[in-house]
């Protein structure tokens, strides 16, 4: 007589959580272990596309998909709001009533922006004047909003840190700067960048090379200002040692935050993301639960690559904790962002807990063929094609060649 299948339940069907449902279900034997996603739509959205679409460079169609076809077979997919994790019952309650239990639970419901966090943010010129693209709809309302654009002052604006790829809103500063002079616009522009932190990035070498970019685009920075409102009547972004910057069109980044049913289930930080041992990704008190992606709290970049280095990682160590064994597999923090900088020219970071972005090659050394902290067209034609990447391979689980661990391999020392 067989016994019943133990339960792998993962909340949240975005990158981590795809990739890692589709990795499992080749690994874990099916008779031994079924396997089900809860996510609240069918929607995956290749969310570095929201970059590209305020400038044209994206169309709609190539960022928005259905989540079925990129699930694969033998996974049960659920559709539903997620109320609250009970830990002790091993349980997940979702709204209207249906419960689902687990043996093991991966929590990937990622970050989202919360513009309700920022006193008036959310007033009559909510996607107009005040604009967004960290979602879909934001990002298209912002297309609208720069077509009837002039001149004047635009300003972009981090509420705060951590947010979904740190250095989006440097990369948008970058592409509005290469909009406006390929349309005239940039003389009667005031371009400038107001950010939380002391620099234009929070990795020094880093910060270095994108705040000289900034200057050498006749950008300027705002640092150390911490919003306390948004000032639509008057049209200026208020801190709260009362400095403002005035504004004609603001593209803000609202405040990031892990998903709500995380703090009711008692299972998050201040600002809902789940405290995870950083190397092994299980949730701090628990042996059965695991959170990925963009919903922990791991001190590295919210960012695709890393979901995607730390999935590697999980996978292995998962397959060894459900075996009794200890977890030896160790995520060091390796995240990859492409940095557009305009002009068809981009920079690539590399880096991870201990090591900051350093300049040099990747993947091989002297080869590349894209270069570290350097603009180059190889890393923009590589951003692009990403895009391919991510939905025929990424997705799907497949191997795309480059070790989760970063490798020193090409960098030059500090």
């Amino acid at each position: 007589m067989s016994s019943t299948p133990k339960k792998l339940l993962v909340l949240g069907a975005g990158t981590a959580g795809t990739m890692v449902v589709n990795k499992l279900r080749r690994r874990l034997p099916h008779d031994q272990w079924s396997i089900t996603v809860v996510d609240k739509d069918d929607v995956h959205d290749y969310q570095p596309g929201y970059l590209f679409i305020p400038f044209g460079i994206n169309a709609p169609e190539q960022i928005r998909k259905t989540k079925r076809p990129f699930i694969g077979r033998g996974v049960e997919v659920v559709m539903g709001e997620i109320e609250r994790v009970d830990a002790e019952a091993h349980e997940v309650h979702l709204a209207g009533g249906p419960t689902l239990g687990y043996d093991q639970l991966v929590i990937a419901t990622g970050t989202t922006p919360r513009p309700d966090q920022t006193e008036g943010t959310l007033g009559p010129q909510w996607h107009r004047e005040v604009g967004e693209f960290y979602t879909y709809d934001g990002a298209l309302a912002l297309h609208d909003q720069l077509d009837t654009f002039t001149g004047g002052r635009l300003v972009v604006h981090i509420t705060e840190m951590p947010i979904k790829c740190p250095v989006a809103p440097l990369e948008f500063t970058f592409l509005a700067d290469d909009w406006l002079r390929r349309r005239g616009l940039r003389e009667t522009t005031e371009l400038v960048f107001v950010t939380p932190l002391d620099g234009a990035f929070t990795k020094p070498v880093a910060s270095r090379a994108l705040g000289g970019l900034l200057e050498e685009k006749g950008v300027l920075v705002e640092p150390d200002f911490m919003v306390e409102r948004i000032d639509q009547d008057r049209k200026v972004l208020v801190s709260f040692d009362e400095r403002e910057v005035a504004y004609d069109q603001l593209v803000t980044i609202p405040l990031n935050m892990g998903a709500d049913f995380v703090a009711a289930s008692g299972l998050g930080d201040e600002l809902n993301y789940v405290p995870v041992d950083r190397h092994t990704l299980i949730a701090t008190g628990h042996d059965d639960i695991f959170a990925l992606g963009d919903a922990s709290n791991i001190p590295t970049s919210k960012a695709g690559s890393v979901a995607h280095f730390s999935v590697e990682v999980f996978v292995e160590n998962f397959l060894e904790h459900v075996a009794g064994r200890p977890m030896t597999h160790r995520f060091d923090g390796h995240a990859n962002c492409f940095v557009e900088s305009g002009h068809g020219k981009a920079l690539l970071l590399d880096f991870n807990y201990d090591t900051e972005p350093l300049t040099g090659t990747f993947p091989l050394p002297k080869v590349g063929p894209m270069t570290l902290l350097g603009e180059s067209r190889a890393n923009h034609l590589g951003k692009l094609a990403f895009r391919h990447v991510y939905w025929n391979a990424l997705l799907p689980g497949r191997p795309i060649g480059l070790p989760a661990a970063m490798s020193m391999a090409g960098k030059n020392p500090a």
